[in-house]
C-alpha cells in the first residue's frame, strides 16, 4: 500500500475521494519538512531521519547549501561566544603585505599602543603586515590583542601576536565581529581587502543601519586621491552627498588617530546621554 503524507504530516494509507477539489486534493498531499512545505513531485522519497540514519558511504550532503547554513550559523555562536566579554575595541584595518621594517608596519605598531592605553582592545584581521604590527602593538603593551582570521587559498596563518584569534570560513560572518564588537575602524594603507572593509563600514554608517562610529584613514598621501575622487566624481554625480563625506576622517600620526577616536566616542557618548535624559524629563512631565 503507498503512503502520503495529510496535511499535519502524519503517514497513512492513500484514498481517493469520490470528487475531490483542487484544494483537497493539494491538502492531502502535503508533505512537511521543518519550516518547507512541499508537494507532489517535490515530496522526498525518504524522511530526513532516514537519510541521517543511513549508513552508506555517500559524503556530498556536506556540500550541500542547508550544511553550509550550519556552518555558518557555528561560525557566529563560535565568534559571539568568543568576543561576548571582550569590552571597549577598535577594529584596525591593513595591508597584509606590508614589510616590517617599513614606515606602515611601524606606525601599525604604534596604533595598537596607544588604543590599549587609551582603553581599548586591538582587533584585526589576524594576518601579517599592519594587521600583525597593531597585535603586536597592543600585545606589548599589555592589551587584549584580538585576529578574525579568514579561510583563504593562500593560507596566511594567524600572526604570533594574537591573543585572542578566531577563524573564519566566510567574509560575511567575520565582518560582522569587526563591526559588531568594534566602537571604531582605524585604517592603515591597503589593498581590495581594506577597501572592502571601509566601504563596508561606511555604507552601514550612512545608510543609519549602525551608529556612527569614527572612521579614521591613516596617510593623507595615500588616501588623498581616493577621497578627491570620491568629492569630484561621486557628488558632483549626485551618487553620495558631500555631507557623505564627513563620515571619513584623516590623519597622519598614530596619536591624531587614536585622539580622533577617543573624541568621537566621547561626543556620542555625550549626545546619547544628553538624550537619554531629554527624554526621562519628557516622560516625567
Amino acid at each position: 500500500m503507498s503512503r502520503s503524507y495529510n496535511r499535519n504530516g502524519s503517514a497513512g494509507a492513500s484514498r481517493e475521494p469520490e470528487r475531490p477539489s483542487v484544494r483537497d486534493s493539494r491538502d492531502a498531499d502535503v508533505y512537511r519538512k521543518g519550516p518547507v512545505t512541499l508537494r507532489g513531485a517535490q515530496i522526498p522519497a525518504e524522511t530526513s531521519d532516514e537519510r541521517l540514519l543511513a549508513k552508506d558511504g555517500d559524503a556530498d550532503w556536506v556540500h550541500s547549501d542547508p550544511w553550509r547554513v550550519m556552518r555558518i550559523q557555528s561560525e557566529f555562536v563560535e565568534g559571539f561566544g568568543a568576543l561576548a566579554e571582550l569590552g571597549p575595541a577598535i577594529s584596525v584595518f591593513g595591508s597584509a603585505r606590508t614589510g616590517r621594517d617599513s614606515a606602515e608596519y611601524r606606525m601599525g605598531e604604534e596604533v595598537g599602543r596607544l588604543l590599549v592605553e587609551a582603553g581599548y582592545a586591538v582587533i584585526t584581521g589576524g594576518g601579517p603586515g599592519v594587521m600583525e604590527a597593531a597585535n603586536k602593538g597592543a600585545c606589548e603593551a599589555g592589551g587584549v590583542s584580538v585576529g578574525l582570521g579568514i579561510e583563504l587559498p593562500f593560507e596566511q596563518g594567524m600572526n604570533e601576536w594574537v591573543d585572542l584569534g578566531v577563524n573564519f570560513r566566510y567574509f560575511f560572518a567575520r565582518k560582522t565581529m569587526f563591526v559588531k564588537y568594534a566602537l571604531g575602524f582605524i585604517v592603515l594603507p591597503g589593498g581590495f581587502g581594506t577597501m572592502d572593509e571601509l566601504w563596508e563600514a561606511l555604507t552601514l554608517v550612512q545608510t543609519g543601519k549602525v551608529n556612527s562610529f569614527p572612521i579614521v584613514l591613516v596617510g593623507s598621501e595615500y588616501w588623498g586621491g581616493l577621497l578627491a575622487w570620491a568629492r569630484d566624481t561621486m557628488v558632483r554625480a549626485g551618487t553620495i552627498a558631500e555631507a557623505d563625506l564627513d563620515l571619513i576622517q584623516v590623519v597622519d600620526t598614530a596619536e591624531e588617530a587614536v585622539d580622533r577616536v577617543r573624541d568621537r566616542l566621547a561626543l556620542m557618548r555625550d549626545e546619547a546621554e544628553s538624550q537619554a535624559r531629554t527624554a526621562e524629563e519628557a516622560s516625567t512631565s
